[in-house]
């Protein structure tokens, strides 16, 4: 198990919000990963459009799963239509 920072972006509505949320939740759950803590970082606007967005909520998972698993964690966060964006970071052990 390794140590990681999730960033990702919703949506602004508050609807497409909670159920990205839960999708993401489900999906890191379902691959064994453990989330330490969530942070919101609130409303934000997004540097380009995309996928038709303009401001997107972000929020940052500190995790801890397995490197194997995030090649099908990708893929499904791929499916994932209320998803904006995301980006796994290996957070270095001191």
């Amino acid at each position: 198990m390794r140590n990681y920072e999730l960033m990702t972006i919703f949506p602004i509505e508050e609807d497409k919000y909670k159920k990205g949320s839960e999708a993401v939740k489900s999906v890191l759950s379902q691959f064994g990963a453990e989330i330490v803590k969530e942070e919101p970082f609130g409303e934000r606007d997004l540097t380009y459009v995309v996928k038709k967005q303009k401001r997107g909520r972000f929020v940052l998972l500190n995790v801890k799963l397995n490197p194997a698993k995030i090649v099908e964690i990708d893929t499904q966060f791929k499916l994932n239509n209320e998803l904006i964006k995301y980006m796994f970071v290996q957070v270095e052990e001191k």
